[in-house]
């Protein structure tokens, strides 16, 4: 994997190498639609919580690029020779990558009984998919590190090219659950299957991470467990791709953990708590591919345009079916809480 930490500060995001190879154009085509569908998404549950359809927004727009290109490249599937995923609630382009519709994220927004990951128990952004080995997403910062060393363990016993994934955000890494996570997956003669991922847009909730981190690139943490690491451009998808790709590839043939980080953007703030309101100053990961397709004449603006318009209009559809949808009564309050039956012992 190329080394891009000579590019990176506490400010600057790093850059893709010059001779980076282009992705397939039909690849990269699919992936600007998605990113382009998720961040119609992310835009339509703003106004869902605005217009007070919804309690609390979070989410992920400016993280499209990285997200969707991880959703891309999983190894989809339930049970241990699949991947699993502990992501965070800044993963919806993720989600959608992998096949999950736009209609749920607005249910779980609305809270409807409809919503698959939670039946309107929580809020946006909080997904659990277990044919996807998606494991459910908590409000808690970065706890997922520390769950995640479980499926690496059974990874680890059970062999294959499977690999646990957990993704989580630059100001979490303070958390001991993330050094615990690079303690677990790093023992020697005992590594875990583990691709750990920090998503860095330089904030934590209100605090520049400049005033908090005294090392360069997080990634770096990696190093002093033996680990692989890398930095990447996460606004890029093609440089995503191929750093995902190859982090990837190294953890399932060498089944040791591998620690990348990926510069991304914060384009509406960190929650409905915090305005949620476009910041202009952010590097728009969507609207720079625009321009790298319409420069390769493989997609214009104006089309680009125009298939906005049409995903907002079907979001437009979507959003008006879910507010007819059902939502929970009081007597549902008890449903899934305690099993019914050992499905632990079935599986």
């Amino acid at each position: 994997m190329t080394d891009m930490s000579a590019d990176v500060s506490p400010s600057r995001p790093p850059r893709a190498p010059a001779d980076q190879p282009r992705l397939p154009k039909e690849r990269l085509l699919r992936i600007h639609e998605l990113m382009l569908e998720g961040r119609v998404l992310e835009e339509r549950l703003i106004r869902m919580q605005r217009q007070g359809e919804g309690y609390f927004w979070i989410g992920g727009p400016g993280e499209e690029a990285f997200n969707t290109c991880l959703g891309l490249l999983v190894k989809k599937g339930q049970g241990i020779d699949h991947d699993y995923l502990h992501l965070h609630y800044r993963s919806s382009a993720t989600l959608l990558a992998m096949g999950a519709p736009s209609i749920d994220a607005l249910r779980q927004m609305h809270n409807t009984k409809t919503d698959p990951y939670s039946q309107g128990r929580n809020f946006v952004g909080h997904f659990s998919k277990r044919a996807w080995n998606v494991v459910p997403i908590t409000s808690p910062i970065e706890v997922q590190y520390s769950i995640a060393i479980g499926t690496g363990l059974a990874q680890r016993r059970h062999g294959g090219d499977s690999l646990t994934i957990v993704q989580g955000g630059d100001a979490g890494t303070a958390e001991g659950d993330f050094a615990t996570c690079l303690v677990w997956a790093s023992r020697p003669n005992a590594e875990l299957p583990m691709l750990i991922i920090v998503t860095n847009n330089q904030w934590g909730i209100s605090t520049a991470a400049c005033t908090q981190h005294g090392e360069e690139r997080i990634a770096d943490r990696g190093k002093a467990f033996g680990m692989r690491t890398a930095v990447c451009d996460g606004n890029d998808p093609e440089a995503a791709w191929h750093a995902i790709s190859e982090a990837m590839e190294y953890v399932r043939t060498e089944r040791k953990p591998f620690v990348l980080e990926a510069h991304v953007s914060r384009l509406y703030g960190h929650s409905s708590s915090s305005g949620s309101n476009y910041v202009s100053e952010e590097l728009d990961c969507v609207i720079e591919l625009e321009k790298k397709l319409d420069r390769r004449g493989w997609r214009s603006l104006e089309e680009s345009k125009q298939m906005r318009a049409e995903l907002e209009a079907k979001m437009q559809g979507w959003y008006k079916q879910v507010l007819g949808e059902p939502k929970p009564t009081g007597k549902d309050a008890f449903d899934f809480v305690f099993a019914d039956r050992n499905y632990v012992g079935e599986s």
